[in-house]
């Protein structure tokens, strides 16, 4: 069954065809740099990671980047509220946003961490389990 998207052009679901053949390239606008993340940065940065996801699980090839908005008004009003350059505010919150989305992106292996999720996994049930490991 092939991929079908809704193409707002159109304005109809269509089958996804992509420019080359078994190979997708995403360029995603990322967030403006000019104050701390929020939820609807974390949403895009989920949005986007699972479409990326899925392109790939489908076997698709996938070239993904995503940018930063490091020049805009927002980012020079907040350098001159604070008095010091743009390209000090775009750097600080650029470090902010990858903290924030790599502490988001952190993976454990369920075995390392058995004895927490037992009992939260069994304790709807009201049943009793330990881990054997």
């Amino acid at each position: 069954m092939p991929l079908k998207i809704y193409n707002t052009l159109t304005k109809k679901k269509e089958s996804f065809v992509p420019l080359e053949a078994g190979k997708v390239k995403m360029y995603v606008c990322g967030v403006t740099v000019y104050d701390r993340c929020h939820i609807g940065h974390a949403r895009a940065a989920v949005v986007f990671d699972v479409i990326y996801r899925f392109l790939r699980f489908l076997n698709y090839q996938v070239t993904y980047v995503q940018n930063y908005t490091d020049v805009d008004d927002k980012i020079i009003h907040k350098a001159n509220q604070e008095g010091v350059s743009s390209e000090v505010i775009a750097e600080r919150y650029i470090r902010e946003h990858q903290q924030d989305m790599q502490q988001a992106a952190n993976k454990n292996r369920g075995r390392d961490h058995i004895e927490l999720c037992l009992p939260v996994r069994f304790a709807h049930r009201n049943v009793v389990a330990s881990a054997r490991t």
